[in-house]
């Protein structure tokens, strides 16, 4: 059965995160952990589908504040397939050297703040462009991806660097290169990606830890709880709390 194979490949990438990438995601909760606690941003960006991981973050139950999710709508709302914004428009723009400097210039940094990029192949133009302004700003750059996959694979980029050789700290997702990972009888292509996946658990892997570090310290979190349990009359009177803190930072009071 392909589900079964899907699975069993789902879960062959999730082993090897859990052996092979503990040390660097606590490297990186850790450095989350120190821009969070003083208050400052753990900015996030992917493009396409590496925007995903962004949205499982903040808002979303069990997420916290601390996390800035920068989504550039172009970038990432292609459903329509074809048409305005469709997915040729998406695949000629993230390879547009500069896009990210635009993008770079909607927003105000601090140098101690983060950036947590999220990227599979690592080679695509916008991605390199923000990680550069990003290390020019004096954040630190932090890179989940298929680095071990992409390895050797050129740069579309002018620096001549991937978006991996930019990072302060990198998550490999362990995921294949191709992504898709099923094969399919009668068919050149494979079905069955496994890269939201692997970036998903990565993500979670590494925003428990951050919380547990938080936590240890004494840190209050404002958690973005649930609102759906019967019984809990608190839910939205922490929910609220919880958007508050987020806006005031965003205020920058």
């Amino acid at each position: 059965m392909l589900a079964k194979q899907w699975l069993a490949n789902a879960r062959e990438v999730m082993s090897r995160i859990e052996e092979t990438q503990m040390d660097n995601i606590r490297l990186a909760a850790e450095a989350m952990a120190d821009t969070i606690e003083c208050k400052r941003w753990v900015h996030t960006f992917g493009c396409g589908h590496a925007t995903l991981p962004i949205e499982e973050m903040y808002p979303r139950i069990g997420g916290f504040v601390g996390f800035h999710p920068m989504i550039e709508l172009p970038l990432t709302f292609f459903t329509r397939i074809t048409g305005e914004m469709g997915v040729h428009q998406f695949v000629f723009l993230e390879r547009v050297e500069g896009y990210g400097v635009e993008i770079m210039k909607g927003y105000d940094f601090d140098r101690r703040d983060i950036m947590w990029l999220f990227s599979h192949s690592g080679i695509n133009n916008v991605n390199i462009d923000i990680a550069l302004e990003a290390g020019k700003k004096g954040m630190k750059v932090i890179v989940f991806g298929s680095e071990a996959a992409a390895k050797g694979r050129k740069t579309r980029h002018s620096c001549g660097k991937a978006i991996f050789d930019l990072a302060d700290i990198v998550v490999d997702t362990c995921a294949p290169l191709e992504d898709a990972s099923v094969t399919l009888k009668n068919h050149r292509d494979k079905i069955g990606p496994v890269s939201t996946m692997a970036f998903v658990t990565c993500v979670w892997m590494t925003i428990t830890t951050v919380a547990e570090i938080l936590a240890e310290r004494g840190v209050k979190l404002y958690i973005h709880p649930s609102h759906n349990v019967p019984g809990d009359t608190s839910a939205k009177k922490r929910l609220d709390k919880a958007l508050a803190e987020y806006k005031r930072r965003i205020a920058g009071v």
